[in-house]
């Protein structure tokens, strides 16, 4: 239950991205800044963290033997990810991206074909390709179909061309993101953890945030006091502390597959968050009877798919015992 609890702590915080982003947008503030500037207000807080852990050093040396493939998979998996992210908040309420984000789980299982995984045989470990798991793509259909009631509904609103800027940066980001992670995850062959491996991404994404504010100050201008305030929360709340608090939950159920879904499957709530978030501060209208019906198919796709996924992997490890 305790892992649970930090789980949707975890997803409460992540939902901020979607409220202050939105926010940002509602006021005037560029996306060039928000995206940029979340990560530029990371750095200190991660560093404090990875120093208090006496860690540093190792995480320096490892990004020393490999600076290109660290800038690399850094900017697919960070750059890639939140600019089109922040972009889409132009055109699309924060709940609806939130909701349609969790795509993600069908885009990384996609992805999977292009890693390899490491088996035990009685030859020893032998590395094979991924191959996409099927059953657990079933479930995820469900989840497709809740996203396609949602935005059936915003594109009544709107004109098919801000529905495809709504929608195309998320489906770029949803590739993008794990794509980067697993790539630098690979780079990194266990040798960091996850606050090293977070840290030193966002250094080495560093360049683009730096180059995308000095394309945001030719073109729009500085940001404003409150669009820097509101970053440093999104920073602060989702870059740091959700982080935290998800990798703890993991953590209090690592070897336990069901509980592990369990928690995966918490951080389904971040729609329901956000849209909380959004109706409290934002005074957004209500969603549709038809919208409501695509947030709770989301909502138990992410379900389904983290027990059918979590119970293949417990089963192999039955199996190998």
């Amino acid at each position: 239950m305790k892992s649970i609890l930090i789980g949707i702590c975890a997803a409460f915080f992540f939902a901020f991205t979607f409220v202050l982003n939105a926010s940002m947008e509602l006021s005037g503030g560029s996306w060039i800044w928000s995206a940029s500037l979340r990560f530029i207000f990371m750095v200190p807080f991660l560093l404090c963290i990875v120093i208090m852990r006496k860690n540093l050093r190792p995480l320096l040396n490892e990004m020393r033997k490999q600076p290109g493939k660290w800038m690399l998979w850094s900017f697919v998996g960070f750059g890639l990810f939140y600019a089109p992210l922040c972009f889409a908040s132009a055109y699309s309420p924060g709940w609806l991206i939130a909701g349609t984000w969790q795509i993600t789980i069908i885009s990384g299982a996609l992805l999977t074909p292009l890693f390899f995984e490491t088996i035990h045989t009685k030859n020893g470990p032998l590395q094979i390709r991924g191959k996409i798991p099927f059953r657990g793509l079933i479930m995820s259909l469900i989840i497709l179909l809740g996203i396609v009631l949602m935005q059936m509904d915003h594109a009544k609103q709107f004109s098919l061309e801000n529905l495809l800027l709504g929608v195309v940066p998320i489906l770029v980001a949803s590739f993008a993101y794990p794509l980067g992670n697993r790539k630098m995850m690979d780079v990194c062959e266990g040798r960091l953890d996850a606050y090293q491996r977070v840290l030193g991404m966002t250094l080495a994404s560093l360049p683009f945030w730096f180059l995308l504010s000095l394309y945001g100050l030719f073109t729009v201008g500085l940001p404003s006091g409150g669009q820097s305030l509101q970053s440093l929360l999104v920073a602060l709340f989702s870059g740091v502390i959700a982080t935290i608090l998800f990798f703890m939950a993991t953590d209090i159920v690592r070897g336990n597959m069901q509980k592990l879904a369990a928690v995966e499957a918490t951080q389904s709530m971040e729609v329901l968050f956000a849209l909380a978030g959004e109706l409290l501060f934002l005074s957004i209208p209500l969603p549709s009877p038809l919208s409501w019906l695509g947030i709770v198919i989301v909502i138990l796709g992410m379900i389904l798919h983290s027990y059918v996924s979590n119970r293949r992997v417990e089963k192999y490890f039955l199996n190998s015992q």
